[in-house]
């Protein structure tokens, strides 16, 4: 199973991977509505990879997973970001900072198994 630590402000994208990485039978999920949410709940979960929405309320992704970084228990979990503003300049920045993948939305529910587990093998890629 992987563990996988999901952070996105939006009740029905929540729902939609949820049921998406349901399906697989190969993840163990964990979601959180924010940021903060997210740094509380990762250390006792332990995920072996973190997909984080963009954009969301009082903290960003960006801003949550270098909260998280900032644990060396921590840092060098692979991250994974969905982005509804999948402009070329933030994907490359967010890549080059250390992103295993940046998935745009609306993103393929029957997809996002793959893109994930082919994220934790492959790092740096576009999707």
């Amino acid at each position: 199973m992987i563990k996988l630590l999901h952070v996105e402000d939006d009740a029905d994208i929540r729902e939609i991977a949820m049921m998406a990485l349901g399906l697989s039978g190969e993840f163990d999920v964990l979601q959180c509505s924010s940021g903060s949410e997210a740094i509380a709940k990762v250390k006792a979960f332990s995920p072996d990879v973190l997909l984080l929405d963009m954009m969301m309320p009082g903290m960003t992704g960006r801003e949550t997973l270098d909260q998280i970084r900032k644990d060396p228990m921590l840092a060098s979990i692979p991250a994974i970001f969905m982005t509804a503003r999948a402009q070329h300049s933030e994907i490359e920045e967010l890549l080059m900072n250390g992103a295993a993948k940046v998935i745009s939305k609306p993103f393929d529910p029957m997809a996002l198994a793959d893109q994930i587990k082919l994220a934790i093998k492959k790092p740096t890629s576009i999707d």
